[in-house]
């Protein structure tokens, strides 16, 4: 890798949301602990929303200018999970989401953790595992529903209903995160067992 990938505008994009992460939780953080009002919740979902949309352009850049270089393949899928799993922690910190509902939050957390050791496993083997639609549908209904969720209370001041409406799209994005983490294990376990015997 060169040095000019490491700063190439792809990468520069994924460096952004690595520094969005605490951005979003300082945001929430501030908004509960200190009561800092519900525009801190407003700034939030801005941060996160540009994130989010960098997601798509760091990829497609790199692509399409031949910028693609190993510290983009690696913290491109660390810079996603930990903008969303520290949303969901916040989240479930300040009482957006709670009861019943912090399960479909755990599965989420825990399903990434998973498939991230799967994926670290499967790499050292030279085993590519692909992205199927599905995936790539839980990957929008997770970033739709926190999304909904950090806009929260300050949303339901505006349309009642919008905290309820992001519990619902998180309890789909936690069934579709069920499903495609069991599908990409199904594709991974032949690989542990073989390396087993």
């Amino acid at each position: 890798m060169t040095r000019g990938h490491a700063f190439s505008l792809p990468n520069l994009l994924t460096y952004g949301r690595c520094v969005a992460v605490p951005l979003v939780a300082a945001c929430l953080f501030w908004s509960d602990i200190f009561e800092g009002g519900v525009w801190l919740r407003w700034v939030a979902l801005a941060i996160y929303v540009v994130a989010a949309v960098t997601d798509f352009f760091d990829g497609y850049l790199a692509r399409a200018w031949s910028q693609q270089s190993a510290i983009g393949r690696m913290l491109d899928p660390i810079a996603d999970k930990l903008l969303v799993s520290t949303s969901l922690l916040m989240l479930a910190s300040d009482g957006t989401i709670r009861g019943w509902s912090l399960w479909a939050a755990v599965v989420i957390l825990c399903r990434e953790l998973l498939v991230s050791g799967l994926r670290e496993f499967l790499v050292e083997l030279r085993v590519s595992v692909p992205v199927t639609r599905l995936a790539k549908w839980k990957t929008t209904a997770q970033l739709v529903a926190v999304a909904v969720l950090l806009a929260g209370p300050a949303a339901d001041k505006l349309a009642p209903g919008i905290t309820l409406f992001g519990i619902v799209l998180l309890w789909i994005a936690a069934l579709l995160t069920l499903y495609t983490g069991w599908d990409y294990f199904r594709a991974g376990a032949r690989h542990l067992i073989e390396d087993d015997r």
